[in-house]
């Protein structure tokens, strides 16, 4: 598999050209509080560095981490950032993850130091993609907090490129899309609740990457990738793993999808 394979596609009216298979780096700095139907141990940094740059030849060019991820983001930076030219970083604000527990905050001050932090741990003078991470009570935190205006601030000064939304409920996503450039969404056969916000975003030249598009696991990815990837409006699909040999077959899944 070469990189040249791997089809790519813009990311919204005005975003950038990205691989239809993105990296979920969740998996190599977190196996705590996890939703997957098998745990795993966290690798060690060598493999991480082996995973990560394989990742990159697959012809995947879109890496998404968060803080909340563990020790990803620091990975990420120090396997990566010799070749930051090369792939489109996505992260995220407002959730951390610390001693087993998610605490999330999204005032102004800790979304403005949460991506100070990422930037440094990520050895790099911008992100391309920084997504709020939202939890159940996706609406309260767009309606009731100033991550938005935080997010658009930071734009300004160049840290940030594009700015999205990555939350639970289709009415959040719908209220995102007033402001957003990417929402991130799950979907997948057991649940297509996000199916006719996809489509307007589509409509609104607004990028979509899915996450959790193989249900963590549980459904073959044989059957859930192409369901992704011809849905009209999906930019991406996200996906995870510690297995380079898995990662592969499913890019040769999506390449024979939209090329076959």
């Amino acid at each position: 598999m070469t990189a040249a394979t791997l089809p790519r596609r813009m990311l919204g009216a005005t975003g950038p050209s990205v691989s239809v298979i993105g990296f979920g780096a969740f998996k190599i700095g977190r196996n705590q509080g996890i939703k997957y139907a098998q745990g795993y141990d966290l690798p060690d940094e060598s493999k991480v560095s082996r995973l990560l740059d394989g990742v990159l030849e697959l012809g995947i060019n879109h890496i998404d981490t968060a803080p909340a991820y563990g020790l990803s983001e620091e990975r990420v930076g120090r396997c990566l950032s010799r070749r930051r030219d090369e792939f489109f970083l996505s992260t995220k604000v407002g959730e951390e993850f610390a001693n087993g527990v998610s605490e999330y905050r999204f005032d102004a001050v800790s979304v403005r130091n949460s991506v100070q932090r990422s930037l440094r741990r990520l050895q790099t003078d911008r992100l391309d993609l920084v997504l709020v991470h939202a939890p159940g009570n996706d609406l309260d935190v767009l309606r009731q907090t100033p991550v938005v205006e935080t997010l658009q601030s930071l734009r300004q000064t160049g840290d940030v490129r594009w700015i999205g939304f990555s939350g639970k409920t289709v009415a959040a996503a719908e209220l995102a899309l007033d402001w957003a450039q990417v929402l991130m969404v799950e979907y997948h056969s057991d649940d297509r609740s996000h199916q006719t916000v996809i489509a307007e975003a589509e409509r609104r030249g607004v990028g979509v990457v899915v996450k959790k598009g193989l249900a963590s696991g549980r459904l073959p990815a044989g059957e859930a990738i192409p369901l992704v990837l011809r849905t009209p409006g999906v930019t991406n699909l996200v996906i995870g793993g510690l297995s380079l040999d898995h990662l592969a077959e499913n890019v040769a899944i999506a390449t024979r999808t939209l090329q076959g």
